[in-house]
């Protein structure tokens, strides 16, 4: 691999304006696609061949206006009034006839005809129902939905617009997402003590993103795209790719600091460096293309538009940040007597020698002084903060999770403050009556039996299918969408389903939007645990072909264990317990959103190996080498602590900027995400890494020799390269290269 990285920055380096012009012909062609084929975003949810799924496929052929979405409107009586006055009853009926003519509105419900009023009579429940679901709504279908509330709002009553044609809430903007950017850049100037080379990998970053985004709209003509799924591709593009370039681009500094050609360099970087950066991202993305096994659509597409934006961060850094750094050329290296001079010399002077040391090497003898005592620090630490993960809940958000000041989320409050919390998630059930002998007979026993179940607050009238043998039946529980209770009143229509079929040979389901919901969260959750071996078993098998060790692997996967334990506790502790929700915006406490443990499971997995390789790579260079187990163990944060760190803050400043203005669903995966890179790039991998390497001792790099000899050999740290230019040098073919320098290490493995 380091071979074929170092010929690809040797020709991006030689041929840069080539490189160059050919990404921006990518970025016009993604442009041009955009304009030709772009569509808009879906954002509603299925899961193929679940219960609810197969139900409302059959609803959608059989009686399309119930299987499309529907709005809400609620009518407030002024206070000391009642909604059943006559100004006020008319103006609510005036209100729901010019519904009725809103734009791909099929037909409305008025309240005051039906008697959906609330018990103490000051409020009334309206339903607009449209024949096609949320993605299908026009942008200005809604708008002119509102506008027709004028008559009620003139009588002085208070209305209010909501229910699931709304969804969930999106981001808010982009300007709180920029914050994340400015604070990368000071980071990569304190890194690099250059402006310069600190605006490099931003450059090449956005660079990426934009293909990516661009793209994605592209697809949303042809592919369900959910509006999450650009989101988490900006989110994660943008961290990996800062990161990824700054990895390439501090390996070339160092090199350049210590003498080296400027060309070469470049290749060497590439090559070295290069060589972790795709191992890195392969790793996310195999882990983020596995979420396809949950056979969840819009979780699939989440997954590959993220994986797209990771390896198109990888190609930039191995193509076009190479080609950047042949024009800045040797504008990189560091002066003679500047800080970063000094610091690279220090480093390498330093290294066994008892030289001066960098803060990465502190830290790592405060480590390893007393590493039994610092693993179980770090451990009682880790399981501390995990402790809350057991009350985790899963569920997808809902209206009661939108901003606060929403006219969506004043609907959801008012109808479940004067009708009850079912009110927002009622659940369909359809009798298919074709076998029953006396069809209004056994419609009529189900609706019966309905309303004396646990659970249920009131069952509508029976909506009968044109063709007489099937039946659509509006059950309201007591429960809101998102309540353990309402999920327990669904599995027990379908555990009664056999009962009723057997009584009446009709045959029943549920479904509904808070069904598809309930299957699409049973379906993550079930997953889960298999998704979590895969990740752990793929992890144990790449690092045991990185490191060739034994203990790297098994130490890695479980540092990954508890880094996702303590994410969750993190995650449990501020979106259901509620701390600290008032300042991170949480607009409600409740559920988890379904989709984050095991998308922030796949995204960890990536990031986590990336940090391992990056340091463990260097304390594997020192002790091949022969620096006794503890020394390398210092010598790697020397080098790498640097580095890792500030890709740590980076990372965290980006996912930590899409919290204050993320939608109710990226809210949380991105505040997981921050937390869940600080725990394991600081505790764990800083930390927790070095103390169990000391602790050990040599054991850590062994290998049993048959297993060395079946593993093939990747050559991440690019030893066969070091080793050709030693040979190549030493039949003058070319110049030597020290292997230090290049950040090679050799092993008589036999």
């Amino acid at each position: 691999m380091a071979s074929l990285l170092h010929r690809l920055g040797r020709g991006a380096f030689r041929h840069r304006r080539a490189v160059l012009a050919a990404w921006l012909l990518i970025l016009t062609a993604v442009v041009t696609c955009v304009i030709t084929f772009g569509g808009t975003t879906d954002d509603e949810f299925t899961v193929p061949g679940s219960p609810a799924q197969t139900a409302m496929d059959t609803l959608q052929k059989e009686l399309p206006s119930a299987a499309g979405t529907s709005a809400q409107i609620v009518f407030v009586a002024p206070e000391g009034h009642e909604i059943t006055e006559p100004q006020y009853a008319a103006a609510v009926s005036a209100t729901m006839a010019r519904a009725d003519r809103a734009p791909q509105v099929v037909g409305v419900t008025d309240p005051v005809r039906s008697k959906v009023v609330s018990p103490d009579r000051t409020a009334a429940l309206g339903q607009v129902r449209y024949q096609v679901g949320r993605a299908g709504l026009h942008e200005d279908s809604l708008t002119s939905l509102e506008r027709t509330t004028r008559p009620a709002k003139d009588a002085g009553l208070t209305v209010e617009v909501g229910g699931s044609a709304y969804g969930s809430s999106k981001s808010t903007g982009h300007t709180k997402e920029l914050m994340g950017v400015a604070v990368a850049l000071v980071v990569l100037t304190i890194t690099f003590g250059s402006l310069f080379a600190a605006g490099m990998p931003l450059l090449t970053a956005i660079t990426g993103v934009a293909v990516t985004l661009l793209g994605l709209s592209a697809l949303t003509g042809v592919l369900t795209i959910s509006s999450t799924a650009p989101s988490l591709a900006s989110m994660l593009g943008l961290a990996v790719g800062i990161d990824y370039a700054l990895f390439i681009l501090s390996r070339h500094r160092s090199q350049l600091a210590t003498g080296m050609d400027t060309e070469e360099s470049v290749a060497r970087a590439t090559a070295t460096a290069g060589s972790a950066v795709v191992f890195a991202g392969l790793t996310v993305i195999i882990a983020l293309c596995g979420l396809a096994v949950v056979r969840i659509p819009f979780l699939t597409v989440m997954g590959v538009g993220g994986a797209a934006a990771v390896l198109i961060a990888v190609g930039v850094s191995t193509t076009l940040l190479p080609a950047l750094m042949g024009f800045a050329g040797e504008r990189l290296r560091p002066k003679p007597d500047s800080r970063a001079a000094r610091r690279e010399q220090a480093a390498h002077t330093g290294e066994f020698d008892g030289g001066p040391r960098t803060m990465g090497e502190r830290w790592g003898r405060i480590a390893v002084r007393r590493p039994l005592l610092t693993l179980l620090a770090v451990l009682i630490g880790l399981l501390a903060v995990a402790v809350p993960a057991r009350d985790l809940r899963l569920a997808l958000p809902d209206n009661g999770s939108a901003p606060a000041g929403s006219g969506q989320r004043q609907t959801y409050d008012t109808v479940s403050e004067k009708f009850g919390p079912g009110f927002n998630g009622p659940l369909l059930v359809h009798a298919d009556t074709s076998r029953a002998t006396d069809p209004q007979t056994a419609t009529a026993a189900l609706v019966k039996d309905l309303k004396a179940a646990d659970g249920v607050a009131a069952v509508g009238k029976p909506q009968v299918v044109d063709h007489g043998h099937a039946a659509v039946i509006q059950v309201v529980p007591t429960s809101g969408p998102a309540d353990e209770k309402t999920k327990n009143l669904v599995q027990h229509i379908r555990n009664e389903a056999p009962t009723w079929q057997r009584q009446t040979r009709a045959v029943v389901s549920v479904t509904g939007t808070t069904a598809v919901n309930i299957d699409v969260s049973d379906r993550l959750a079930s997953s889960l645990i298999p998704f979590a071996l895969v990740v752990v078993g793929l992890s144990l098998l790449l690092l045991l072909l990185v490191f060739r060790s034994v203990v790297v692997p098994l130490k890695a996967s479980l540092g990954f264990l508890l880094s996702v334990a303590a994410t969750f506790g993190a995650v449990v502790a501020v979106f259901q317990w509620g701390w600290l929700a008032g300042a991170l915006g949480v607009a409600e406490t409740g559920p988890v959103v379904s989709i984050l443990p095991i998308l922030v499971m796949a995204v960890l997995f990536g990031l986590a190996m990336d940090y391992e390789v990056f340091m463990v790579s260097r304390m594997r260079e020192a002790y091949v080498h022969g620096a006794a187990p503890r020394e390398a163990v210092l010598a790697g944060s020397r080098h790498a602590s640097r580095v890792v760190t500030a890709a740590a803050l980076i990372m965290f400043a980006v996912f930590a900027s899409f919290v204050p203005g993320g939608s109710t669903m990226l809210k949380p995966i991105a505040f997981a995400l921050a937390v869940g890179v600080v725990i394991d790039a600081f505790l764990v991998r800083m930390t927790l890494v070095p103390a169990v390497l000391a602790l050990v001792g040599r054991a850590g790099w062994w290998l049993p020799k048959w297993l060395d000899r079946l593993l093939p050999d990747l050559d991440i740290e690019g030893e066969r390269l070091a080793a050709d230019r030693q040979l190549d040098a030493a039949d003058g073919h070319g110049p030597g290269l020290p292997v230090a320098a290049g950040g090679a290490f050799r092993e008589d493995r036999h």
